[in-house]
């Protein structure tokens, strides 16, 4: 089985170093949206209005498969 990683760019970066198996990148993309949306409500409000953070998930050749970007702004 495939073994995908999960990267954490901007706030509290991290570098997935032990991944996870998973059967396909369609199973890496459901693990990519719960992981960014878990991350977006565990930020115990360090994300703030004008702070981005993104997160990439590559292959095990460390291929970019992909990358979801999350920004906010306050509208005036």
């Amino acid at each position: 089985m495939p073994r995908y990683f999960f990267h954490v760019h901007n706030v509290e970066p991290s570098i997935d170093t032990q991944g996870e198996e998973l059967p396909d990148d369609e199973a890496a993309w459901r693990e990519a949206t719960s992981y960014a949306g878990a991350l977006f409500k565990d930020i115990d409000g360090r994300f703030r209005p004008g702070q981005e953070w993104s997160l990439e998930v590559v292959n095990e050749t460390r291929k970019p498969i992909f990358f979801i970007h999350v920004g906010s702004r306050r509208m005036k």
